[in-house]
Parts: C-alpha cells; structure tokens; sequence
C-alpha cells in the first residue's frame, strides 16, 4: 500500500510558506534563526515573524494553534476537496505537539501575579495536549480519527508513521497529518536548565558544537491511498524504536537510532546507497551529534549528503519532524539542490566524517529517496523514509 503526502503546508522561521522555506533551504548563508533577549541573555530563536491567524473560540486560541492555521491555508482546497470526496467520517487528523498552548498559560499566570487573578481570554483547554487536532477537525468539519501524538521531539515524525497506519487499517481514506510547536518560556528555560542551549546560532557537527536554538513551527500534510494531482511523494517507510537509555541525553553508541534507520529503509525496500540524502537530526549538541554521526555512518558509511538544517529553523520539538519532512519534500520535488550544512566548518574530529552537504551543494538532479531523522528525550527514537514518483 502506498502512502501519498499530496500537499503541503509549512510555516517556519525560515519562510511563512513552502516556496520561502525552499528558498531559505537552497540559500548560500544561514537566515530565519535571530538573536532575541531573553531574561538577561541573548539567545538566537526561531521565532515565526508574521501575523498568525487566531482561532476564533477562547479554548481554542493559542499560537500553537495560530501555526497549525496558517499551515492549512495552502492545503484546504485539497483537504476541502478529500472531504467531498471521502465524507467527513473518512478523513482524519493526526497531529505532534510538545508544547500545545503552554505560552498562554504563562501570559496567564503572569497576569495573575501581577493583578491577582487570571485574564478574561484565559482558557484552560488553551493547555489541552490534543488541542490542535480538535481545532482541525472543528474548522474542517471531518468526523474521523482525531488526535495528536506527545513524545517531544519525535511527536511530528510519528504522527506521520500513525497517519499512514489510518490508511493501512481501513479506518482513514484521508489523513490530515502533521504538527506544531510554539516558542515560549518553557521550553527555553527548560533546555537552558540542561545547559543545551547555545547563545549564538547553532552550529551542528562542529567541534566548538555547545547546544540548541529553540524554534517554532506548523507543518501539515494530505496523506492519502491514491496519487493527487500535484507531484507524487510518498511515505515509503518508517522506524520507530525506544532504547529508554536515559530521561535527555541519548544512548552514547546510537543503536537505538541506527535501528529506527534500518526499519524506515527496510520497510520501504530500499538500501543505504538508495538514499540521495539525510536529513539529521543534528541539534549540535555535544551528545546528539556525536551518537548521531556515529549511527549514520554505520548504516550509510561515508558518502551519504547529510545536513542540519536547524541552524535555519531552530529546533521546533513536538513540530520538527513534520518540519523536516517537509524539507525532504521539497528536496524530493528541487532540481537537485540539497539543503546545505551551515556551521563554523570546523569539524569535530572525534566524529565519523559524514559527507555535510556545502553551501550552493547540488546533485544532477533531484535525488529519489530522503531519509530524515528525529530523536528524542527518553530514548524515543523515528526515522522517516520519503521517495519521489515521476
């Protein structure tokens, strides 16, 4: 059974749509993530920049929402049209999400200690972990499966891998699939607490490598049975595995992370050399890219064109690897570009020298299968496996 991703919808420090991601992707020099203050420090985020449209129900109103919104925009024609033809018990929502409306609960509380007692617009469904997908639903008016998925940085990336699981069940003719994060305290000073967040921009695979840029982002997709009418990607395969080796820091060896690798390839019957390129993880932090590199370069040696592409985005959590899916897409679907590698150029010698894809980096043409990975706390571990159709 195959797995259409039909359309897409992205918005992200890097572009308010797909065509300004994709622009942001092929660029010569880093753009999107930009240094902010933030309680006496100066931190680079990936914030989004433009206007986001709220939802209109207080319960309902948070910016996590906001980005799942404007996300939908460039697809609802087909999703409008999915749902003509399906009937609304036939298309679902299947969502990732780490912070869902935690920044407004803060504003809340915030309010509440300076005037002593919560604001007016303060709901606490805002919070309510399964909040996007009611919204979605609700806007769309689809009666199928709805719900999202929480396992922090690997949420998006397994909404995905659910989504087509609907299709493969019977229980979905059409799956509205995806996720989003919003920047907010949080998740800030949570990651600042660890020491994994770096004041400058982040700088994946260096030796001078000291942590995160947080970011935010909405990315959705239309994941059907049947090719639309716009270009054929497909999720051909995906790996899921759980080592549990600690609560943050990722297994040292990387095993787990190799083998969600292996599954995605095999699934979708393909070998290491079948992969034109990797998308990493690559949070540039000391544990991760270490593990990382060393995962990869077991299942794909050396040759592979690799990137991170969070130097661009910040690390959106819960939304990272719908984000990054969305950047296998438009890979998928470019003339042969490949998202560059943006760091200092000085490489940890420490780590396997995995091939990092240079700035202005093209193949003849555009490569037939993406592999993207997302990784997360508690040993939580998703590859995904996209390919291209002509």
């Amino acid at each position: 059974m195959n797995f259409y991703l039909n359309a897409l919808g992205v918005v992200c420090a890097a572009g308010h749509d797909a065509p300004t991601v994709a622009t942001s992707l092929w660029a010569s020099s880093p753009s999107g993530v930009e240094p902010e203050a933030w309680r006496g420090r100066t931190l680079h985020l990936g914030r989004v920049r433009q206007a986001l449209p709220l939802p209109d129900a207080a319960a309902q109103r948070s910016r996590n929402n906001a980005l799942l919104l404007t996300a939908l925009q460039p697809i609802r024609a087909a999703v409008d049209a999915a749902i003509a033809r399906f009937g609304p018990l036939r298309v679902a929502v299947v969502l990732g999400t780490s912070t869902s409306g935690v920044g407004e609960s803060e504003a809340a509380w915030s309010h509440h200690q300076a005037e002593g007692g919560l604001p007016a617009w303060h709901d606490v469904r805002q919070q309510e972990i399964g909040s996007g997908a009611t919204l979605l639903a609700a806007e769309l008016g689809t009666l199928g499966p709805a719900y999202v998925i929480s396992t922090a940085c690997s949420s998006s990336s397994k909404a995905l891998a659910s989504a087509a699981r609907l299709l493969q069940a019977g229980m979905a003719d059409a799956v509205v699939c995806g996720g989003a994060d919003s920047l907010c305290d949080f998740t800030v000073a949570g990651f600042a607490a660890l020491e994994a967040v770096s004041d400058a921009r982040c700088n994946p695979m260096s030796a001078q490598r000291c942590g995160i840029n947080i970011g935010e982002a909405g990315a959705l997709f239309l994941m059907t049975r049947e090719k639309g009418d716009g270009p054929a990607v497909r999720l051909a395969g995906w790996g899921e595995t759980s080592d549990a080796h600690h609560i943050s820091a990722p297994e040292p060896s990387g095993r787990g992370a190799e083998a969600a690798m292996r599954a995605a390839l095999d699934m979708a019957g393909l070998t290491p050399a079948d992969i034109g390129y990797l998308n990493l993880h690559g949070t540039a932090t000391p544990h991760n890219d270490a593990m990382e590199s060393e995962a990869v370069a077991r299942v794909f040696g050396l040759d592979t064109p690799c990137s991170s592409t969070k130097p661009l985005t910040g690390h959106t959590l819960g939304a990272a690897g719908a984000l990054e899916a969305a950047i296998a897409w438009l890979t998928l679907l470019g003339d042969g570009a490949l998202p560059a590698h943006h760091f200092d150029g000085e490489r940890d010698a420490a780590l396997p020298a995995i091939r990092l894809v240079q700035p202005g980096e093209r193949l003849d043409s555009a490569p037939r299968a993406v592999l993207s990975n997302s990784f997360a706390f508690g040993g939580s571990n998703a590859a995904l496996v996209l390919a291209r159709e002509d």
